[in-house]
Parts: C-alpha cells; sequence; structure tokens
C-alpha cells in the first residue's frame, strides 16, 4: 500500500465492485443478508471467474483461457 488516499492503490478492487455492481446486484432486490450473500457468492464463484469474458485475458473466459494455457 501506498499513500493515504491514493486512488491507484485500490483500482482492481473498485473495478470489481462496479462491475458486480453493473452487472448482477442492481437487478436484484435481496430479502435478507444471507440471500445476498448467496446470490453475491454465486455471482463471483460460478459467472464472474469462470464464464464471465475478461478484458485481460483476451475477452476469453477464465475457464477457457486455463484449457488454452495447459494445452
Amino acid at each position: 500500500m501506498s499513500r493515504k488516499g491514493d486512488c491507484w492503490d485500490n483500482s482492481v478492487a473498485e473495478s470489481f465492485f462496479k462491475t458486480i455492481k453493473y452487472e448482477h446486484l442492481y437487478d436484484f432486490s435481496f430479502k435478507t443478508r444471507e440471500h445476498a450473500k448467496q446470490e453475491i457468492f454465486k455471482y463471483i464463484e460460478v459467472y464472474y471467474n469462470k464464464r464471465r469474458r475478461h478484458s485481460y485475458l483476451g475477452y476469453v473466459a477464465p475457464e477457457k483461457f486455463e484449457k488454452i494455457a495447459y494445452a
């Protein structure tokens, strides 16, 4: 970590939070905290980390990118 208030410190996390809000959370109305936790977990573990195409990976889904890399 660098200086207090440095906007570049947390840019990756901020980008992720923006993505999850726009792609998933704004579409839901959660009944309980537990329901919110389950939906967020599902988004991250099932969709974001496996199927969602990432610009960093050349717009390839992480699962497919790993298969290509190990081939």
